[in-house]
């Protein structure tokens, strides 16, 4: 059992709090390049995978989709930023392995990045987390993904309040990552954990795809 210090974001403050020893680790890396396509989950796996061969056989390891800025010139594609950042999640003794990515070129389609130096984190506990897709198959309308979404969670002993992002209009709305074919999910935020809890979802995920961007909460 490890003390660790921790920001409680309810309540603004820092506490010590007791916690056991973490084995998944958080690799951010810069990103440098122009443009990427807003859906490039399955690219950006297949570039990595190209590099590393071994991720296709580890199942405890996800990878958030790249962030940018929506580019309004070009359709279905975002502007990289000095901001925007790929988060790797895994367990510790694979970090040698994907640290290797550091200063490497990706080809993303028709657009080419390179990784940063990465910073090397714990995951930290928060109360309200979200997944800007999470695809489970065979559930495609919001009222039996909630369902299947809930059911995992119990799975997973995550007790919080679960909801699907809805649009502007207040409907859900269904997203969908374009792998061999196009699947369909839905945004999802979980909100009122506690700490154990928000540690695990953020391990674990929801749905699949997971090494594609999707079921990914931050």
């Amino acid at each position: 059992m490890a003390i660790a210090q921790i920001y409680v974001e309810d309540q603004g403050l820092e506490e010590d709090v007791a916690l056991d020893i973490n084995p998944y680790i958080e690799l951010v890396f810069t990103v440098m390049g122009q443009n990427l396509p807003i859906d490039h989950g399955y690219q950006l796996y297949s570039a990595l995978k190209y590099r590393l061969k071994q991720l296709k056989d580890w199942n405890d390891i996800s990878i958030k989709t790249i962030s940018g800025k929506l580019d309004r010139n070009i359709h279905h594609e975002i502007n990289l930023t000095d901001r925007s950042q790929l988060l790797i999640r895994l367990t510790a003794e694979k970090v040698p392995f994907v640290y290797s990515f550091s200063g490497k070129s990706l080809t993303i389609g028709k657009h080419k990045i390179r990784l940063g130096i990465p910073e090397m984190n714990f995951i930290q506990p928060k109360s309200k987390l979200r997944s800007h897709i999470v695809v489970i198959r065979g559930y495609e309308e919001p009222k039996t993904f909630l369902e299947a979404a809930q059911k995992q969670l119990d799975e997973l002993n995550i007790k919080g309040d679960v909801k699907l992002i809805a649009s502007k209009v207040g409907t859900p709305k269904r997203k969908t990552i374009k792998v061999k074919q196009t699947l369909v999910g839905f945004g999802v935020e979980i909100s009122n954990l506690n700490q154990a809890d928000s540690i695990i979802l953020q391990e674990k995920g929801l749905g699949g795809k997971q090494k594609m961007g999707c079921g990914v909460f931050v």
